[in-house]
């Protein structure tokens, strides 16, 4: 099952340490254009090692970490530690604060096949290349992905309240969160974590792209340092939460529709076989609507709205092949019949499509329609918990940015080499009695 390892992370020196709200950044994949502009103003900010610039970014990433280490910018912890990590937010017109805490460590980048790390959704081919191509410059991860445990009698919870009471870091990031991260590297806890966590199977939350990135360069890197027991090449850097216990949410992530050459009548009538229609008074409304009733969804086009709901009488037409925990969910209904039967793109099409864009942000969704950028957009609902962990176990996945955990996690707080030098570690120390 899940081996994890404490990681000597990489953090910036203690004096710019003072300052890391200005260092860190969104992670890859849902930084904005606008933030990015104004965080590659800082020529420290950790942006520019997970979002390099340049005609070949992920060399411009290996001289920027190189010059950073060399002078001193970045120092690297000499003890493995489990790093704690917790977020506190509140959630709009909520007043009580929530928590969900964590830590981060190293993980073995298991294959899909070994079902140990369990996938909900399919990836975006170009964005896993360009994760393995910065991977591979760099050997470093300036981000976790996020995976989920199971354990009921929250164990780590009381090591994790008590190293978090001396934090290292407590700042306020671009989400309103409050982020605060601290050490555990006593070994005997370090044990503790590591046996809690060893038979169990890991829902991974968020990271696909990075994860898939881990995976092909751990294959590529299989014959390398055959003497080593620990090969840092093996491993990845994640943020862990235990599902129970926890403040889980998820938000859900719209869909944009970029140059389609029918009109917008034509449209509503090839809709209109598999969907009901109904015109939506205030298109900034859908913002805030209920779709209480399942396959249901908001769809923008001009300054119009609509809210479509899919015909029940049609679902055995729908990817009879599944299992029903699949075929049930509103992301595959949606991308089966509308983007599938009633556009022409196949699943592989979707994946690697520019016209498919994937937006959390509602507002974003509408100014990009009303402005004539976007053809139409499709306002979707959340996923459930319970569905995600229902798909992860059947084996099959969703459709690509089917969630969007809220929080994300943070870049720059921690940095995770893998590099074999700054990897090696008797990591048998923190094994005890369960050491293979």
């Amino acid at each position: 099952m899940a081996e994890i390892l404490p990681l000597k992370g990489w953090r910036y020196n203690d004096q710019l340490g003072n300052r890391i709200e200005e260092l860190t950044a969104p992670l890859f994949d849902v930084v904005s254009a606008k933030q990015r502009e104004m965080l590659y103003q800082n020529p420290l900010n950790s942006i520019h090692l997970s979002v390099p610039q340049g005609e070949f970014p992920s060399m411009e990433a290996q001289k920027i970490l190189e010059r950073w280490k060399s002078e001193g910018i970045l120092i690297q912890d000499q003890q493995p530690g489990i790093y704690v990590y917790y977020q506190y937010f509140r959630l709009p017109g909520e007043h009580e604060e929530r928590c969900r805490k964590g830590f981060i460590a190293h993980i073995k980048a298991y294959e899909w096949s070994e079902k140990v790390i369990l996938r909900h959704e399919n990836t975006i081919v170009s964005a896993v290349n360009d994760r393995i191509e910065l991977l591979k410059a760099t050997e470093i991860q300036v981000s976790p992905t996020h995976g989920l445990y199971e354990d009921e009698d929250c164990e780590l919870e009381v090591y994790m309240d008590a190293a978090i009471a001396n934090p290292l870091y407590e700042l306020e990031d671009y989400q309103g969160v409050r982020e605060v991260l601290a050490v555990i590297q006593n070994p005997e806890v370090i044990c503790r974590f590591l046996t809690k966590l060893k038979d169990k199977k890991i829902i991974l939350a968020d990271g696909h792209h990075r994860l898939e990135g881990a995976i092909e360069y751990r294959k590529q890197q299989k014959n390398s340092f055959p003497e080593r027991e620990w090969k840092g090449s093996d491993y990845h850097m994640m943020y862990l939460t235990n599902v129970f216990g926890n403040h889980l949410n998820i938000l859900p992530t719209h869909r944009l529709f970029y140059g389609l050459e029918i009109s917008k009548e034509e449209f509503l009538n090839r809709i209109q076989e598999w969907f009901d229609v109904r015109v939506f008074g205030d298109a900034e409304e859908l913002a805030t609507y209920s779709f209480q009733r399942k396959w249901s969804f908001g769809l923008l086009w001009d300054d119009d709205a609509y809210v479509i709901k899919f015909k029940p009488d049609k679902f055995d037409q729908v990817r009879p092949e599944l299992p029903e925990v699949l075929r049930n969910l509103d992301l595959v209904i949606l991308h089966h019949i509308l983007f599938e039967k009633i556009l022409g793109l196949n699943e592989e099409q979707q994946r690697n499509s520019s016209q498919l864009a994937f937006e959390r942000n509602f507002s974003r969704c509408l100014r990009e329609v009303r402005g004539g950028k976007a053809t139409f957009a499709i306002i979707t609902k959340e996923l459930e918990m319970k569905q995600i962990m229902e798909v992860c176990k059947s084996g099959q996945v969703m459709p690509q940015k089917s969630t969007y955990f809220y929080p994300k996690a943070l870049g720059g707080l921690i940095f995770g080499s893998i590099k074999q030098e700054e990897f090696d570690y008797d990591y048998g120390t923190f094994f005890g009695k369960n050491k293979r």
